[in-house]
């Protein structure tokens, strides 16, 4: 699962049961395997379905490519998972639900995230009539020298 999974700093373990309580949702099998390989040590990741699918497998379990979709994607409309897109094709599911802009690797195509610290945003162009912001994602896109 190293190799399959983007892990990210964090501390403790996660009740996955509680995790999924968070949202609203039933500890179903599938959502509670999921789950465990998302935040089930208490690390933050960076998961496409594709990934999440091949760690399901490397783990034993059985779960389709469309349960998993399905699955990332209930956990995003319930406010556990967030959603960035890289290019209109590619989406990444992040554990981290705070503000923090990421660099997108290009060569290999991961996504990590970027030091918050470092991102000023000072000024964002006028909102047209009849719309409001909903979020302003920032994404770097790296290439290695």
């Amino acid at each position: 699962m190293d190799m399959v999974l983007s892990r990210m700093s964090s501390t403790a373990t996660t009740d996955v049961t509680q995790w999924l309580a968070q949202g609203g949702l039933r500890p179903t099998r599938q959502r509670t395997l999921l789950a465990e390989l998302l935040v089930g040590d208490g690390q933050h990741r960076h998961v496409t379905a594709e990934s999440l699918f091949a760690a399901a497998q490397e783990s034993g379990q059985s779960v389709s490519l469309a349960t998993v979709y399905n699955t990332l994607k209930a956990f995003c409309d319930v406010g556990l998972l967030q959603e960035i897109t890289v290019d209109g094709s590619k989406s990444y599911f992040d554990t981290n639900m705070g503000d923090h802009p990421h660099f997108y690797w290009e060569d290999d195509g991961h996504l990590t995230d970027a030091p918050a610290d470092q991102l000023k945003i000072v000024a964002l162009p006028e909102i047209p009539e009849g719309a409001e912001l909903a979020k302003v994602d920032v994404v770097i896109r790296l290439r290695r020298r």
